[in-house]
């Protein structure tokens, strides 16, 4: 990134510094020793931020009565107590400490004190300091007020078109293809629609039968598509349970989702699961996009919290973690700015975090608009302190859900009953090898997933084999009843408040929490013109600050430029693969601007005038002629625009990694999709991929044959390990939002596509699959390349399998249950299961 250099030529002259002691008078050695000495040291240390128009802390140290008059902390020199002069604390890092680049050298600073304790010389007659002085972010003002995402959302008017298609969306795309000289590529066949849209809409592949019933149903007999049978299938998607799994899956990854702590222990997150069914009933069930805002940030500060609105709040705990933090104050800022980055970008599509140290060096959002927004979070509890019990207490509270009171003593007593006894069988064991424990192994205990191996280890000493297999028992059954209490006694990982010690929120100098500077209240980003923030009176016994809900209404507002912005754009991401702004968490002046900005506000001001409805924005987008077409490309149209920056084909795409084991899944019948929400999963991991974990397996349970089968959604996400196949695909990255996932080809995806073990038995269980549902070697080709690719094989398809099969047999020496194997991780690996036209 280049910055522009402005070099700066400021006139130091006697009307300029005139103050209460312009009668001081300054000897020839003294003016020699501010010339020859403090003018180079100023120009290196200070001058850079405090100069200027708009210099730091409002502090311009370019003039004498600069000095004097001070910033935002005030006068940076005492001419009666030098020692305590602002300027001399700084420098000596003493308060705050300067310059932020590092601490100058003592005969620097021993310059400067001398220079103070002789009353600031400085030359009456005119001097000329000539220094370079980097530019800062643009300025807020009318003139950046102006771009184009800082504007209010207007209904735009519908361009005329010669053929308008479907809709007014494709009113906007072909009158830019127009412009072009370029023609709309033609429909997709009404099959490939199909298989388009349930993956689009359910992220599985459609049954080859509904394939057949629906690519009749949308076909028209001209030869195009019937619009009343493609708007019945969509509604007939978007009503499946499934939707909700697939598009709360794209919200996670905005959410930076994971379900461990990261850093060497890598704890579980307990009750985490429960955000992420809540966003996938909140898909299903359509709810408001504003409400859904309003949940996450601020659902225990809402005029009615429900379970659910408090579950929402986890959405504060989804990020990292450092139990044991060398500066704990640092460290709370740094998750103080990952709430913040998640924020900002998701929801704003702004990068409101380049501001923690400096002003934007992009946009125009200053270092004090980052400090206002952190104001909005100051008084938030950190996840934990140290060990589990922390994280009870700052981040766990009970829900009440509604229960038949008969029903839940029942449950209770017998929940309570079994919890003690197991505790009880735990406790026996624990006691025979405690005073055995090292400090930090008794340390270790804490944690729950250290618990195991720590008494697995004294087998065959003071432990007996029977022994340390009760214990794994009862610990296993333990997590499990912790996991599955009565309703009523259910627990929710949440946002909790420390409204004991409201206290104020300082700029911090180059973001050094040690450093602070001055103080700042709640408020928006000002170049979006927002109106100030109103933070409610703290009510008596209030356990929040009620500052949450004000940044979560504004934001949730209709007034709010980005919002509507930047939520239908993600929607048209990822229908199409890319947004209309290509950067997506980015509205600002580094990121994309909009190929069809029309579309955009167009797109914006129809989700608000639905009642923020994101099945409606799908609705309007799948039955447009853009989302219709075929991907297939033509020549003319790809020379002029081979990034297909107009629309004027659909992008093929490959499946992401949830949705290549899911389909793996389904082809050979073994798909458990009947079973939605609860704790999450564990796969089958290679112990060799285990080993590179600081303790191998450790937080990896084991789950039941039926739930390892699962759709990949509740697959356990711990940030130190991930199941192999997922991450090989370009799962998102955990640790920060993740607007695009990467779509790589590396090798590692084609040794697990053919050599990993789960390749292996899935195709074992595929061939299997293929015996009991048909009889002969041809039917048997004929259906796994039907559940594969979603349609029917061509004879030509059909005779290439049975003789892949043959030559199996007749020169690799295998018997007809070996080849049918082979063939079926054959047929998994073609590109057309892969690959969505």
């Amino acid at each position: 990134m280049s910055r522009a250099i402005l070099c700066l030529f400021f006139v130091i002259a006697t009307s300029v510094f005139a103050c209460a002691d312009d009668a001081a008078t300054f000897s020839d050695d003294q003016i020699a020793f501010f010339k020859a000495d403090v003018v180079e040291l100023l120009t290196n240390n200070c001058l850079k931020c405090h100069a200027g128009e708009s210099p730091k802390g409002e502090l311009d140290l370019t003039t004498r009565a600069g000095i004097l008059k001070g910033g935002e902390s005030g006068p940076a020199v005492d001419l009666k107590n030098h020692a305590d002069s602002h300027l001399i604390t700084a420098i000596n890092f003493e308060s705050f400490e300067m310059p932020p680049t590092g601490q100058m050298s003592p005969a620097q600073i021993k310059t400067l004190t001398t220079w103070v304790e002789m009353g600031l010389p400085w030359p009456k007659d005119l001097h000329e300091i000539e220094f370079e002085l980097e530019a800062g972010p643009p300025p807020v003002n009318d003139e950046t007020k102006t771009f184009w995402s800082f504007q209010r959302v207007q209904l735009p008017s519908v361009p005329q078109v010669a053929d308008a298609a479907n809709n007014a969306i494709d009113a906007f795309i072909r009158h830019r293809l127009t412009d072009a000289g370029l023609h709309p590529s033609p429909s997709a066949r009404p099959r490939e629609l199909v298989r388009r849209m349930h993956y689009d809409l359910l992220g599985l592949p459609p049954e080859p039968a509904d394939v057949e019933r629906w690519a009749a149903k949308i076909s028209s007999a001209d030869g195009g598509l019937n619009q009343s049978g493609v708007a019945e299938l969509v509604d007939h998607l978007l009503a499946s349970p499934h939707y909700g799994e697939q598009w709360g899956r794209h919200w996670l990854d905005l959410v930076r989702y994971a379900e461990t702590n990261s850093y060497e222990r890598d704890g579980a997150k307990p009750h985490v699961w429960r955000y992420r069914d809540y966003v996938i009933q909140s898909f299903n069930d359509d709810k408001p996009y504003d409400l859904f805002i309003t949940e996450q940030l601020a659902g225990d500060e809402i005029r009615e919290p429900t379970p659910d609105s408090i579950i929402a709040t986890a959405y504060y705990r989804l990020g990292r973690w450092d139990d044991e933090p060398a500066d704990p104050k640092l460290a709370f800022y740094d998750e103080i700015d990952d709430i913040i980055t998640t924020t900002s970008q998701t929801f704003l599509g702004l990068t409101v975090n380049c501001a923690r140290c400096h002003d934007h060096k992009i946009d125009p959002i200053p270092q004090r608009d980052y400090y206002r927004m952190v104001a909005f979070f100051k008084n938030v509890r950190r996840y934990g302190t140290r060990g589990n019990a922390s994280v009870l207490d700052a981040s766990v509270t009970a829900i009440n859900r509604p229960a038949d009171p008969g029903i839940y003593r029942t449950a209770l007593t017998r929940y309570e009953n079994d919890t003690k006894d197991a505790e009880r069988h735990l406790k026996k064991i624990e006691e025979l090898i405690w005073d055995d424990l090292q400090d930090v192994e008794k340390e270790d205990f804490q944690f729950d997933m250290n618990r195991v191996p720590i008494v697995a280890k004294r087998e065959g000493t003071i432990l007996k084999a029977p022994q340390v297999k009760t214990y794994r028992k009862q610990f296993s059954r333990l997590q499990q009843l912790k996991a599955n209490k009565p309703s009523g006694l259910a627990d929710a990982l949440c946002v909790k408040e420390d409204v004991r010690n409201i206290g104020p929120t300082h700029i911090l100098t180059r973001g050094n929490p040690h450093a602070e500077a001055a103080e700042v209240t709640p408020g928006f980003p000002t170049v979006l013109s927002p109106p100030e923030a109103v933070i409610p009176d703290l009510p008596e016994g209030a356990s929040s600050s009620g500052r949450r809900k004000v940044l979560a209404e504004w934001i949730a507002s209709a007034a709010n430029p980005l919002t509507a912005r930047v939520m239908v754009n993600r929607i048209w991401q990822y229908h199409f693969g890319r947004g209309i702004v290509r950067t997506s968490s980015d509205f600002g002046f580094q990121g994309s601007r909009p190929t069809h900005p029309q579309l955009l506000d167009w797109l914006a001001a129809k989700f608000v005038e639905s009642g923020w409805s994101v099945k409606d924005i799908h609705r309007l987008i799948m039955s447009s002629a853009a989302y219709q077409m075929s991907s297939r490309p033509n020549k003319q149209s790809y020379d002029v625009d081979p990034t297909n920056d107009l629309f004027w084909r659909f992008d093929m795409r490959r499946l992401s990694a949830e949705e290549i084991r899911d389909s793996l899944l389904w082809a050979n019948g073994s798909l458990n999709a009947a079973k939605m929400f609860g704790p999450s999963i564990y796969t089958d991991i290679p112990a060799a991929v285990k080993a590179g974990q600081s303790r191998p397996g450790s937080g990896w349970g084991n789950s039941s044959p039926e739930d390892k089968v699962r759709r990949s959604i509740y697959i356990h996400v711990k940030r130190s390990l991930l199941d192999p196949l997922i991450e090989s695909f370009d799962f998102a990255d955990t640790d920060q939002t993740c607007p695009v996932r990467f779509v790589t080809t590396q090798p590692t995806q084609a040794l697990g596509m053919m050599n990993s073990d789960f390749i292996q038995q899935q195709s074992e269980i595929f061939a299997r699959l293929l015996q009991e549902k048909a009889d002969s070697t041809e039917e048997q080709v004929t259906l796994a390349l039907q559940r594969v690719v979603q349609r029917q094989p061509t004879p030509d398809e059909v005779a290439r399998g049975l003789k892949l099969i043959e030559t199996l047999k007749t020169e690799q020496n295998l018997n007809d249950d070996q080849a049918r194997k082979y063939f079926c991780l054959l047929a998994l690996n073609l590109n057309e299961f892969m690959y969505l036209d």
